[in-house]
C-alpha cells in the first residue's frame, strides 16, 4: 500500500485519536472517554508498526511514534489510579471514617476494652475464676505457650517450630476470622456483634490475669504488647462495623431498612478493609517479632508503646488535611 493511501485511510483516526489525547492531558476528559482509549492506543501502535515495516518517511512515522509515546504515558497514568486511590484510603479516608463513626467506635471498645480489662483483675484477684470461662485445657495450652522457658511464645507445643512465615499465614487467617465473625454477626440487630465483642474481651483478659497471677505476665505481656496495638485495635473496629449496620435496621429514620442498611454496609465494609490492614500487620509483628525471646523484654515494651501511640496518632490525627493524599 502506498503511503499516500496509508495516511487517507487512517488520518480521521489519528485526528481522533490526538483530540482525545489532548483532552487527557489538559484533565479534560471524562470517565466515559477513558473506556476506549487503550483500543485506540493499541490501534495506532499497530498502525505505526506497519509504518515502520514498509518503509514509510520520517514524515510519517516520527509524529505516530510521538502520539505513541504520548498515549503510553497517558494509558499507564491512569491505570496507576488504583494504587493512589489505595495510597488515599490507607494515608486519610480509613481515619477519617473511624473519625466519623466515633459514637460505634466508642461503644465497641467500651465493650471489648471493658470487658477485657474488667474480667482480668477479676481473675487476677480470684484465680479459680478462671476455670469457669477457659476450659482447664485452654489453660494448660496458655499456659505452655507462654511459659518463660519455651524457645518460642506463643506458640502451643504442636506449633512451636513452625517457621515464622507460617504463623504469619495461621494468625492472619485466625485474626481476619475473628474480626469478620464480629463484623458480620452485627446483621442480628447489632447483638452478635455485642456478643463477640464481650465474648471476645472476656477470653483475653480471662488469660491474661491468669497469666499475670501466675508469674508469667512478663513473658504474656511483653508478647502481646507488640502486635496487639493492631489487633486488638481492629477487633474493636470490626465490632464499631457491625454495631453500624446493627444501628441501621434499628433505626433506618425515614429510609427503608434495605436502603438504610445498604448505606451503612458502604462505610462499614470500607472500615473492615482498614481492619484487615490493621491485621496484617499485626500478623507480621506477632510471627517475626513478639514470638523471639532473643529481644529484651524492656525493649518489646518500649516498641509496643510506640507502636500503641502510633495506632492513637494515625487514627485521631491522619486526614485531617483534606488535600492529603
Amino acid at each position: 500500500m502506498k503511503q499516500s493511501l496509508f495516511e487517507h485511510r487512517h488520518q480521521p483516526q489519528w485526528q481522533a485519536f490526538t483530540a482525545q489525547l489532548e483532552q487527557l492531558e489538559q484533565g479534560k476528559a471524562k470517565a466515559s472517554d477513558l473506556a476506549g482509549f487503550p483500543h485506540q492506543y493499541r490501534r495506532l501502535c499497530q498502525h505505526l508498526a506497519l509504518a515502520q515495516e514498509r518503509g514509510y518517511s520520517s514524515y510519517l512515522v516520527d509524529p505516530l511514534q510521538q502520539l505513541a509515546l504520548r498515549g503510553h504515558q497517558q494509558l499507564y497514568r491512569h491505570r496507576s489510579q488504583l494504587g493512589a486511590k489505595v495510597l488515599s484510603f490507607v494515608l486519610a479516608d480509613f481515619p477519617r471514617l473511624v473519625r466519623a463513626q466515633w459514637r460505634f467506635v466508642l461503644a465497641a471498645s467500651l465493650l471489648f476494652f471493658g470487658s477485657l480489662v474488667g474480667v482480668a483483675v477479676l481473675v487476677f484477684l480470684f484465680p479459680d475464676l478462671i476455670y469457669s470461662i477457659v476450659s482447664p485445657q485452654q489453660v494448660a495450652e496458655m499456659q505452655s505457650m507462654y511459659d518463660p522457658a519455651a524457645s518460642r511464645l506463643g506458640r502451643a507445643a504442636e506449633r512451636a517450630s513452625s517457621e515464622d512465615w507460617m504463623m504469619f499465614g495461621y494468625y492472619v487467617m485466625h485474626n481476619i476470622g475473628i474480626a469478620f465473625q464480629t463484623f458480620a454477626a452485627g446483621l442480628l440487630l447489632g447483638l452478635g456483634s455485642v456478643f463477640f465483642l464481650i465474648f471476645n474481651g472476656l477470653i483475653i483478659g480471662a488469660i491474661s490475669g491468669h497469666l499475670t497471677e501466675i508469674g508469667y505476665g512478663q513473658t504474656f505481656w511483653s508478647f502481646v504488647i507488640g502486635h496487639g496495638a493492631f489487633e486488638l485495635s481492629a477487633i474493636a473496629l470490626a465490632g464499631a462495623a457491625g454495631l453500624q449496620l446493627g444501628w441501621a435496621l434499628i433505626a433506618p429514620g425515614q429510609l427503608t431498612r434495605g436502603e438504610s442498611l445498604r448505606l451503612a454496609a458502604h462505610q462499614s465494609v470500607q472500615m473492615l478493609c482498614g481492619v484487615m490492614a490493621f491485621l496484617l500487620i499485626a500478623a507480621f509483628i506477632e510471627a517475626y517479632w513478639s514470638s523471639t525471646t532473643n529481644i529484651a523484654p524492656w525493649l518489646k515494651y518500649l516498641v509496643g508503646a510506640l507502636l500503641w501511640l502510633l495506632v492513637a496518632t494515625y487514627l485521631i490525627f491522619a486526614g485531617r488535611i483534606r488535600h492529603a493524599p
